[in-house]
């Protein structure tokens, strides 16, 4: 019960949302104009990557035409903070403009962390690990399962899994997706494979420009030489028997201790050598 409680709550915030764009819009006299210095970015903001190219064309953008969309921002006791659009406001601020259009929403902490996470799915602003984290926060946050997730923002339990599995690829991996040198398409094959794997397969999608189909290929031969070796590798770590030799050794007058395929001759002094080598000249 109270799963479906929290999952209602993500269903009302979901229309809050639409009702803020739609504020954004259309009710111009609930627009205001605030000092861009008074502003600063949700701590919540699950997006961590922006586009350099791509900002600076949004600025000047704004720069020419204005900014048609307002931000949406709730009151705080030191000026304000941003709920949705801080990609216009990083825009408005590279264009070095002192004011920007806003919304003004009465919004709490949980609500502001629900929203930045929200908003930004359904614009589609996330690289494929920040929408895996958001995925994966929205899922804590309100105590619900993956496919519960995937209806409430109408995407695939499929898309929903793939991505959160993403989660698991190393840190090396994960900031090649982000840095666009990898695909999700090639990122998505990889998980699964140990660290050093991970980094031999995106080095050679880099270099050689591997498509996703390549890279399958490339780790079903890399699997099927792995199971090669370990089966090389146990049938080189079979215990061997050593009970006769070892017998012979303690009939000499030697003490032998074994391991595996090791023997090992212990000698207390050179006179044993001596003993041994006389021993193995005489056969």
């Amino acid at each position: 019960m109270k799963s479906q409680k929290l999952g209602r709550g993500l269903d009302a915030l979901l229309g809050e949302i639409d009702e803020a764009y739609d504020n954004e819009g259309s009710y111009k006299d609930t627009v205001v104009e605030l000092d861009v210095k008074n502003i600063r970015p949700n701590p919540y903001q699950p997006r961590k990557h922006f586009d350099d190219e791509s900002l600076a064309e949004l600025s000047d953008s704004i720069k020419h035409d204005g900014l048609i969309q307002p931000i949406v921002v709730t009151e705080d006791v030191d000026g304000y903070i941003i709920i949705a659009g801080e990609r216009r406001f990083r825009a408005t601020k590279l264009a070095k403009l002192k004011t920007i259009r806003a919304i003004i929403q009465h919004s709490d902490e949980q609500k502001m962390r629900q929203f930045a996470l929200i908003e930004n799915i359904q614009r589609q602003e996330l690289n494929a690990i920040e929408l895996a984290n958001a995925y994966s926060e929205l899922i804590k946050l309100h105590k619900i399962t993956q496919e519960e997730l995937a209806g409430k923002i109408h995407k695939s339990r499929t898309h929903i899994t793939n991505t959160l599995r993403l989660l698991q690829l190393s840190s090396k991996t994960q900031k090649a997706l982000i840095d666009g040198k990898i695909t999700a398409g090639h990122a998505k094959v990889l998980v699964g494979l140990d660290d050093r794997q991970q980094q031999l397969i995106v080095n050679s999608i880099i270099g050689q420009k591997l498509s996703v189909r390549e890279v399958e290929s490339m780790i079903k031969s890399l699997k099927n030489k792995q199971l090669t070796d370990d089966t090389i590798s146990k049938e080189k770590s079979k215990k061997l028997d050593f009970a006769n030799i070892q017998t012979r050794f303690y009939d000499l007058g030697f003490n032998v201790k074994t391991s595996q395929n090791k023997l090992t001759i212990e000698f207390e002094d050179e006179e044993d050598i001596a003993k041994l080598l006389t021993y193995l000249d005489n056969q």
